[in-house]
């Protein structure tokens, strides 16, 4: 029998709890953590758990010719990619267990050395999850504890017993937050010294990490550094009266902009900034939006913080985008010029991968199409001081669902006219979202750019240089340093997919964003 304590370690940890019985799908947690809670100089510990090994649904102490009670493996990794593994007479069906998961943990490794994140990987035989995680907790003081979608059920019992933040995996790069049930106190003001940073590489598609160029940082100093939608007890019913404190009253002061007859404020709730839209009354574009967001989640979406409908009043209320919508960000050369290429990048795939859930992701009520795709709609959330330090959760948002619908709306039966409209309002996304790329490149909006040139749409201009190959015509000449200039040309060839893309030749989201990330494959077929 090996016993295992980790001693306090001065990095920061995280801890990321798999089924051992499980291959490559329980990596999906590992990966989420990497791209989305990991920071530099943090620990991850990959904790392998089997409860049920070598006896059926077993956490008791096992039965293979030696007393086992439990077993804690800790996994080396080699620099040539060759796992060694300290020998132990464990039994074959461990040591199988243990070459497994080197196999599957090599390549996450190699992004930890390059990204100075330390990994500790173990693997647990005979103990329920939650105890081994808890006691682990204890151990190392995490500041996330991330669950594969197969361990769900023990969340409850974790949360119980540990201090920090809990993310549950639903589905690849999906995870239901739970935050810790003390945020720290301050104001919501972003600072260089309060962001988490992520990035990825160009050259490594397979999972964001930890940029080695990014400062250390310390823990976000503010209760609104996770946003409502992501904590307890949200999305809610709120009143009336609740709405008129946080608004004052419905202030014109607190009156933001007023667009189709929706009047959209802004206010504080719980120290935290909040959006509420006030809809006219028997508006259905309300009843849709509150139906689509009540059943998406996506770390990339505009969620639901709460919704109230009583008698002729309906309001629905959202995150403030503390840091304004992409447009805005592009229009100002300032910030505009802080957005290198590989943020932009990073932009487009994670919006991308927010439409892909919506046209080919959603179990509960079909696909959604969102039919508003552009700059405005993208708005960055709080908790980020700027592109290259991004905190959680991550900062792109889209929004504005106003248009959003079912494509299958009310399971109405599907005939040859319903399936091409449905296809139609697809493709309308993927055009928005070849849109939504030109102006990354450009640097332009494509709202304003019809005014600024006499007429002619933003796509009428760069599609034409595009095609011919004048590239340089269109990129932002804002952007001096070219070091990540290749994923610009990735979506560039995306772009012109998507807006060539006819009835005879239809491309779904998930081809387009495979050419974002400049997957060889999907590039060699443009």
């Amino acid at each position: 029998m090996v016993q295992a304590s980790v001693p306090a370690s001065p990095r920061e940890s995280v801890i990321v709890v798999m089924d051992a019985n499980r291959s490559k799908g329980s990596m999906d947690a590992l990966d989420w953590a990497l791209k989305s809670v990991v920071r530099r100089q943090d620990t991850v510990i990959v904790l392998g758990v089997s409860c049920a090994f070598g006896k059926k649904n077993s956490c008791f102490p096992l039965n293979m010719g030696i007393s086992i009670s439990a077993i804690w493996e800790r996994l080396e990794f080699s620099s040539q990619g060759q796992g060694e593994a300290r020998p132990k007479e464990l039994g074959e069906e461990i040591e199988r267990k243990k070459k497994q998961y080197q196999n599957n943990l090599q390549p996450f490794y190699r992004l930890c050395r390059k990204n100075e994140v330390n990994m500790e990987v173990k693997l647990a035989f005979g103990f329920c999850p939650e105890k081994i995680a808890v006691e682990q907790a204890q151990n190392s003081n995490p500041r996330w504890i991330v669950l594969d979608s197969n361990l769900k059920k023990h969340k409850v019992i974790i949360y119980a017993h540990v201090g920090c933040n809990i993310a549950v995996m639903n589905g690849k790069d999906v995870a239901t937050l739970t935050p810790s049930r003390a945020p720290p106190p301050g104001n919501c003001t972003p600072t260089d010294d309060t962001t988490y940073t992520t990035n990825q590489t160009a050259d490594n598609q397979d999972g964001f990490a930890p940029s080695q160029d990014g400062e250390s940082s310390a823990r976000p100093q503010s209760p609104c550094w996770y946003p409502l939608s992501w904590r307890n007890g949200f999305p809610g019913a709120f009143t009336q009266t609740e709405l008129e404190e946080i608004t004052n009253d419905f202030s014109e002061d607190n009156l933001i902009r007023v667009e189709d007859n929706i009047k959209v404020y802004e206010g504080i709730f719980q120290e935290t900034p909040v959006v509420i839209m006030s809809f006219p009354e028997s508006d259905e574009r309300f009843w849709t939006m509150l139906k689509i967001l009540s059943r998406v989640r996506h770390r990339n979406i505009a969620n639901l913080v709460g919704f109230c409908c009583t008698g002729t009043s309906l309001f629905l209320l959202f995150d403030y985008p503390c840091l304004g919508t992409l447009e805005l960000n592009l229009l100002n050369d300032n910030l505009a010029r802080n957005l290198p290429w590989k943020a932009r990048w990073y932009i487009a795939v994670e919006i991308g991968g927010s439409l892909r859930y919506l046209h080919e992701e959603c179990v509960d009520g079909g696909a959604i199409v969102h039919l508003s795709v552009c700059s405005p709609h993208v708005f960055f959330s709080n908790g980020c001081s700027s592109m290259l330090t991004v905190c959680l959760p991550l900062p792109f948002k889209l929004s504005n669902f106003t248009t959003a619908r079912w494509l299958d709306q009310d399971n109405a039966p599907s005939n040859e006219d319903t399936v091409a409209e449905n296809a139609n309002l697809e493709e309308d996304d993927v055009r928005g979202y070849g849109m939504l790329l030109i102006e990354l490149i450009s640097g332009k909006s494509a709202r304003l750019h019809r005014n600024e040139s006499g007429g002619q749409s933003l796509i009428q201009w760069a599609l034409p240089l595009l095609e011919n190959g004048q590239i340089s015509e269109v990129l932002d000449p804002r952007l001096e340093d070219n070091a990540d200039i290749r994923v610009a040309y990735h979506m560039v060839k995306a772009a012109l997919l998507c807006l060539r893309s006819d009835a005879d030749h239809r491309i779904s989201m998930s081809e387009v964003l495979a050419v974002v990330r400049g997957d060889q494959l999907a590039t060699a077929k443009c």
